[in-house]
């Protein structure tokens, strides 16, 4: 069965997009604009990523989402986490300080709640998402806790059943980077940075785990060569 594919043209997302359009074929792939700074390069980074790949690619638009949120990543008047690789571990961030600053009200259940209509409207496909071990331990949102509590809630209210998948749940992004390489996933495409700028900070907490984990995968001169800036 073929899927519905949420990409926001970061690691996770596309390697589940590989890895699903390897298993399954993917019906659509879905990117979303909720005011966040990096919405046009995550769109860009998306989109490059389906084309490549032969994906149907859809954006959605949520503004309210901005609206209701106080998250850095919507306000510019607001800091952004600026973390070095060696500080992701550290007990300030696993406490959640940097991750309040950063949160979305209900961002992921909105998120595949979207994906989930779509794939019900399809014939009832999977819905795969990006989550990962390591930001599972500060969102709850990327749990398995919360997949499993999501496929109980779409189980009642979708017809179907849809349920959701992720091909990286229990990796972390070292792991992930290494299982993209093997499966030739879009890496050269991604955009990571909680920043829209021409390049990526490399200051933000996005880009610091996205920086460590290239580099303890001995990926990270091959990134910067084989960059495609979105």
């Amino acid at each position: 069965m073929s899927a519905v594919v949420l990409l926001s043209g970061g690691l996770d997302s596309a390697v589940n997009l590989k890895r699903a359009s390897d298993d399954t074929g993917v019906a659509l792939a879905l990117t979303f604009d909720y005011g966040q700074r990096a919405a046009a390069r995550e769109a860009a980074a998306a989109a490059l990523m389906c084309r490549q790949l032969g994906v149907p690619h859809r954006l959605v638009d949520l503004p309210w989402l901005a609206e209701i949120s106080g998250s850095a990543l919507v306000r510019k008047d607001l800091e952004l986490p600026r973390l070095g690789p060696h500080q992701l571990d550290e007990a300030r961030v696993r406490s959640g300080e940097t991750a309040q600053a950063v949160w979305i009200p209900n961002r992921n259940g909105i998120f595949v709640n979207v994906a989930a209509a779509f794939a019900e409207s399809m014939g009832g496909l999977t819905v795969v998402a990006g989550f990962n071990a390591e930001e599972a331990a500060i969102f709850p949102d990327n749990s398995h806790d919360f997949v499993s509590a999501v496929n109980a809630s779409l189980s009642l209210s979708t017809r179907g059943p849809v349920r959701v998948v992720c091909y990286t749940q229990g990796m972390t992004k070292p792991q992930i980077v290494g299982l993209g390489r093997r499966i030739d996933a879009q890496l050269a495409c991604i955009w990571s940075c909680y920043q829209g700028d021409r390049e990526e900070c490399w200051e933000c907490e996005s880009c610091a785990r996205l920086e460590r984990a290239l580099r303890e995968a001995d990926a990270w001169e091959w990134f910067q060569t084989n960059r495609i800036a979105p």
